[in-house]
């Protein structure tokens, strides 16, 4: 069976965008033209609307259905200036086993891909065309933006915070079907890219933007830039959401790893990321201390980043350059008004988004389960399935719908250390992926502060395994999730000389600090968030499970 295929740059984008010059697509590779969007079946959502996304999770469901993006997390906080907007990290890629999956998912090892579809790192960046819509303007790198009071007619209520959006510097791993058809890189490497969401509705009165964006892969109510880590620092192409076209008349030239121009990395490497702020955009670094190799990205007017402008009542969809900086100068305030999350300076796993499928019908569902199933159910996660053939070199069928019944590889006894035999763990299991805190003021203070945070209420309020999650009442909220046989956690070990955290079980050799030993004692009990909603008020309600703030149990050295 072949999937149908959407060209990259056989296509002329019409759309309105107010002051961008026209750009040349960039240079395609046959690997690129290959990888097709998950929907070019028939199914034609916006990608942060799709079951099978990579964006930042919404308090609200916008088009009225959610998108389960499971995010374990830590936070980062601090008081210090410019801790908001100049932190340091330096992490190890995770590496595979050697043997590669069955097609099944019975026994057998299991590698990154089945477990995520990225990792990043996060920050709250400025959008005066975001949610909650109440200002058009919004000062750059200032704690004043933090507006988190619940009386409307103070001048510090949370409904008239400036516009918000949220910075993910994701990674895609090795061996599976690459983006923008799957979630990969390519055969052997990692390459990332520097997503930023935002959200066009109005939060005081309940309006979405002109539903024309929602013509747009990357438009919708959470449109979403897109650009690579690139090595000369120079977009593929024009990073706002708007290029990427339409379902009609897709151009995919922005979003496909392009092998010549991206930064690529090996598993096992070392990789310092310095994000920070500049005059022209945010930019990130990153180096491969094991190669020497460099890129960065920067989220400039020159790499064609911008914003959705908010025109409800248009029948256009509208966007104008825009050169986005961090919402605050320190990293103690809440993040945005309108994400379930309410992380700022944040690493996140994102997890829950891969079956395995044995055989796959004309429209890409799953026809014959892999062993997560035994028998074809009416659960959502044997759906968007990509067939083995597209892979680079792992030629398994997967799906890649949200896992609602908690029964994929993400939930079970499959991470880095969730077998005490250390030698059977190894061989079975990917390493533990590896990361330092931040550092900020240019690599040389530490964040005082971190919690651990995951949003499964959230997921839980939609999921297939009853009892549902009450958000308003917490009633039915747990950790981990009815139907999980397990659910990754953090930890921490000494590794380059310096404390590091880790993700996975409680049998990772050489843990120093584990939390209580699971994921129900690690991420705490349940935490009520504020939002402004429409009727110029506020709504609280039960999205994650957060530990509070604790002193930073994992300082770098």
């Amino acid at each position: 069976m072949k999937r149908p295929l959407i060209a990259t740059a056989a296509f002329s984008v019409l759309v309105v965008i107010v002051g961008f010059a026209p750009a040349a697509s960039a240079a395609t590779h046959s690997v690129a033209q290959r990888g097709g969007y998950p929907h070019s079946s028939g199914y034609t959502e916006p990608l942060c609307t799709s079951h099978s996304s990579l964006c930042a999770d919404a308090y609200t469901s916008p088009n009225g259905e959610y998108v389960g993006h499971d995010e374990p997390s830590v936070e980062f906080k601090s008081g210090l200036p410019g801790s908001g907007n100049d932190m340091t990290y330096t992490f190890t890629l995770p590496t595979d086993p050697k043997q590669q999956p069955n097609a099944s998912g019975a026994g057998g090892t299991t590698w990154n891909f089945q477990l995520r579809p990225t990792f990043w790192f996060g920050l709250t960046m400025c959008d005066s065309e975001s949610s909650p819509e109440y200002t058009k303007t919004c000062t750059p790198d200032s704690d004043s933006n933090n507006l988190v009071g619940t009386n409307p007619a103070a001048p510090d209520y949370i409904g008239k915070h400036p516009g918000n959006a949220f910075l993910e510097l994701q990674f895609y791993g090795p061996g599976y079907v690459p983006q923008f058809e799957g979630f990969g890189c390519a055969a052997t490497v990692y390459c990332a890219a520097m997503t930023i969401d935002s959200r066009t509705l109005d939060q005081n009165n309940g309006q979405e933007n002109t539903s024309a964006c929602n013509n747009y892969v990357l438009g919708g109510p959470e449109p979403i830039n897109w650009a690579y880590v690139t090595k000369s620092g120079v977009s593929q192409a024009p990073a706002n959401p708007l290029f990427t076209g339409t379902f009609s008349a897709p151009n995919f030239s922005a979003v496909n790893p392009d092998y010549a121009k991206d930064l690529l990395m090996r598993p096992g490497d070392r990789i310092r990321v310095y994000m920070h702020d500049t005059s022209v955009g945010f930019r990130t670094d990153l180096t491969d201390l094991t190669t020497g190799q460099h890129g960065s990205m920067t989220a400039s007017v020159a790499n064609g980043f911008g914003h959705i402008l908010y025109t409800p009542t248009s029948t256009t969809c509208q966007a104008a350059p825009y050169a986005f900086h961090p919402e605050y100068s320190t990293a103690n305030p809440r993040g945005n008004t309108w994400s379930a999350h309410t992380y700022n300076v944040a690493f996140s796993d994102e997890i829950g988004h891969f079956e395995n499928c044995l055989a796959i019908d004309a429209n890409f569902n799953c026809a014959t389960p892999g062993a997560q199933d035994p028998a074809l159910d009416e659960d959502d996660d044997n759906n968007f399935c990509v067939p083995g053939s597209d892979s680079t070199l792992v030629h398994i069928n997967g799906c890649f719908s949200d896992d609602l019944d908690w029964d994929g590889q993400s939930y079970r006894n499959d991470w880095p250390g969730t077998n005490p035999v250390p030698g059977q763990d190894r061989k079975l299991h990917p390493s533990p992926l590896l990361f330092t805190s931040p550092l900020t003021d240019h690599g040389t203070k530490n964040y005082s502060t971190v919690a651990f945070e995951t949003d499964l209420p959230r997921i839980e309020a939609a999921q297939d395994n009853a009892p549902l999650c009450d958000r308003t009442t917490g009633a039915g909220c747990v950790n981990p999730p009815n139907g999980a046989q397990f659910y990754p956690f953090f930890t921490t070990r000494i590794a380059n000389d310096t404390c590091t955290w880790q993700e996975g079980g409680n049998f990772i050799p050489g843990t120093k600090n584990h939390f209580g030993g699971s994921s129900t004692t690690e991420f705490g009990p349940l935490l009520k968030t504020v939002y402004p909603v429409a009727g110029n008020t506020t709504a609280e309600f039960y999205n994650n499970f957060n530990s509070g703030d604790i002193a930073n149990p994992c300082p770098v050295r």
